[in-house]
């Protein structure tokens, strides 16, 4: 299993083969409270064409979350450094 890793925490990469946007990067990580990231970079995501990630909150159903103290959306336009710290504060959450 391949990993990347933003700032300590080390995401999964997802099999991207036969996706329909080229270049298409997307990496999963769960923490212990329940919630974890799905993270992008595309040409179609925020901030993907400069080479930044996009970044959504998995809730505990395994599904986006929308309604963390981090974000009630997905957050854009982030760099891998960014991601790191965003992921630290999802670790960081209450269960």
């Amino acid at each position: 299993m391949k990993t990347k890793k933003f700032g300590k925490h080390k995401a999964t990469v997802e099999d991207m083969t036969g996706h329909f946007i080229p270049n298409a990067e997307r990496y999963t990580i769960t923490f212990g409270n329940g919630y974890g990231a799905s993270i992008i970079r595309n040409e179609m995501s925020y901030g993907g064409s400069e080479g930044l990630f996009e970044l959504a909150v998995i809730g505990k159903d395994g599904g986006l979350c929308y309604d963390t103290p981090i974000t009630s959306d997905v957050i854009g336009y982030l760099s891998g450094k960014e991601v790191g710290k965003t992921l630290d504060s999802i670790k960081a959450l209450q269960t």
